[in-house]
């Protein structure tokens, strides 16, 4: 987003309308940020209301530059709204105005009960109906409801096929369909339905969807090959993920712009059994930017797939000299895990423990106790 998005001048017709803040919410000094708005996943957008400091609108994921004008019209029109008198009963409109606000302070049920009624309400040509079918997927997914995520994205997908919309409902769909177990019967229907859709949604050229989330798309098509055992068409769609990237970084114009794509890079590598091509775009990311943890942190998981103990440690160690917050302790999982291969179970033990004592020390907002208790089931596996 800051590197294809944020930068499109079509964008400036907001900067009235709104104070931009860019907050990094795994510093230290943000975490009481994070514990007043809860953020489940990275990004996530909001749009607060100065009056109150309640949130208007949250958005989870990337957006191209259509979407988030359309996300920023809405949340501006709510504000406008809201400083007018009540005339009537609640419209749809009203209805995800409170949804957003629910969606915002945490309150998963609420939201989803609010905008499952602002699509009863809304009429057929209502020009947000797309985006809330988006946003309550988002709810389900993220709350793991998974059969209520595939079923609304199967039967919302026809109507919002061709639309801006389609990709992310049918990816949201399918990714949640692959995660329900086999006794549920209308799985594979669901799986076959949401592939299908997002394979069409993928062939619109003219929807505009950012390369971000066409990467997506692919990984999760990949998935759902592996899902029903097509190993064959698993590693086609893995070959056809990792060519798309390629070029798409081929095509940056910027680091910036290059390294956005070096994570599903590495993913998509792996997948295919060949981390070594990842080495030299990860190494140029490293010297193109010295302080990132990043780069030497994904060469850490590289060279240990490679198989170089050495190297993967080293790129390991240049990491945690930048890593911090949260981040830092999916560093210290990578290093362990080194540690482990290489035989070494009394460095993975000491490696564990400070990520242990790191964990519980994270101030509130910042700190999660699924997470400290998993990496102590870890540590003790080890003794």
């Amino acid at each position: 987003m800051r590197a294809y998005v944020f930068t499109d001048s079509a964008l400036a017709r907001q900067a009235g309308r709104f104070v931009w803040l860019d907050l990094d919410v795994e510093r230290k000094e943000n975490a009481s940020f994070r514990s007043r708005y809860p953020i489940v996943a990275l990004p996530t957008y909001f749009v607060v209301d100065p009056r109150d400091e309640r949130v208007l609108l949250r958005w989870v994921g990337g957006a191209t530059v259509a979407q988030l004008n359309g996300l920023l019209d809405g949340a501006y029109g709510e504000f406008t709204r809201a400083l007018r008198p009540p005339t009537g009963p609640q419209d749809a409109d009203d209805l995800v105005a409170s949804a957003e606000r629910a969606s915002g302070a945490g309150e998963a049920a609420v939201a989803a009960d609010l905008y499952e009624q602002a699509l009863a309400a809304a009429s057929p040509e209502w020009p947000r109906y797309g985006r809330v079918v988006e946003s309550l997927l988002l709810v389900y997914a993220l709350e793991g409801e998974s059969e209520a995520c595939a079923r609304l994205a199967a039967v919302e997908l026809p109507r919002l096929a061709g639309s801006p919309s389609a990709l992310n409902v049918s990816v949201t769909g399918l990714d949640c369909a692959l995660a329900l177990p086999d006794t549920v019967s209308e799985r594979r229907h669901w799986v076959d339905q949401l592939e299908a859709g997002t394979r069409a949604a993928l062939e619109d050229t003219a929807s505009g969807a950012s390369a971000d989330d066409r990467s997506s798309a692919l990984a999760v098509l990949m998935s759902a090959r592996a899902a029903v055992g097509d190993s064959a068409g698993a590693a086609r769609a893995a070959r056809a993920w990792a060519d798309f990237l390629d070029l798409a970084a081929a095509r940056a114009r910027t680091p910036e712009e290059r390294t956005v794509f070096d994570s599903h890079r590495l993913s998509a590598y792996l997948e295919l059994g060949e981390p070594e091509r990842a080495i030299p775009m990860l190494e140029q990311s490293e010297r193109d930017f010295p302080t990132d943890y990043n780069p030497p942190a994904r060469l850490a998981v590289a060279y240990r797939e490679m198989g170089q103990f050495e190297d993967a440690m080293q790129a390991s160690g240049r990491a945690l000299q930048y890593a911090y917050g949260p981040r830092r302790l999916r560093v210290l999982e990578t290093q362990a895990s080194i540690q482990e291969k290489m035989g070494d179970r009394a460095g993975a033990r000491a490696t564990l423990e400070e990520a242990v004592a790191y964990a519980g020390a994270l101030p509130e907002g910042q700190r999660s106790d699924a997470r400290t208790q998993a990496l102590k089931r870890r540590l003790e596996s080890l003794r």
